[in-house]
């Protein structure tokens, strides 16, 4: 399929912008980020350009996933503990049963995401949120990085 050429847009990235997100978990679960991304990009006037994040932890991880019915999110908890199971006979248990899981969990989901930024917001589908996923059953603080590269100021 031809890529249509009025959909092509372009911009000149003259901006990188960084902050500091810090994200409280109460144990094993999905914690919803997306208010927190786009109330970045207000700050900063993000136009047009990518807004990318980065999780600085290994048993924990970032996922776009729906936003909409949390009966998801509770199965893709059940999902991922039947993948990495706690008592499987796992040779590094240094922080505990659910520790060498989480490391697996966060693996197959990842720790960096990057989403479009077009007329100052996310294009995130209808039914999209942008989550940090926590692996482990006890509270953390956990910590991502946001970055905007692109244009910035008033349209």
């Amino acid at each position: 399929m031809p890529i249509d050429p009025s959909s092509i847009r372009m911009t000149h990235a003259a901006t990188i912008a960084t902050a500091s997100l810090s994200v409280a978990t109460s144990g094993e679960g999905f914690f919803e980020i997306t208010a927190e991304v786009a109330r970045f990009l207000e700050q900063i006037k993000a136009r047009d350009g990518v807004v990318l994040l980065y999780l600085r932890h290994t048993s924990a991880s970032l996922v776009i996933q729906e936003n909409a019915d949390p009966d998801v999110r509770s199965d893709l908890v059940t999902a991922l503990s039947r993948i990495a199971q706690a008592q499987a006979g796992w040779v590094h248990e240094t922080e505990g049963p659910d520790d060498m899981p989480a490391h697996i969990k966060s693996m197959l989901n990842g720790v960096s995401l990057h989403v479009p930024v077009t007329d100052a917001k996310m294009a995130l589908g209808a039914w999209q949120g942008i989550y940090v996923a926590e692996h482990r059953a006890r509270p953390h603080r956990r910590e991502v990085t946001l970055q905007f590269v692109g244009a910035c100021g008033s349209a």
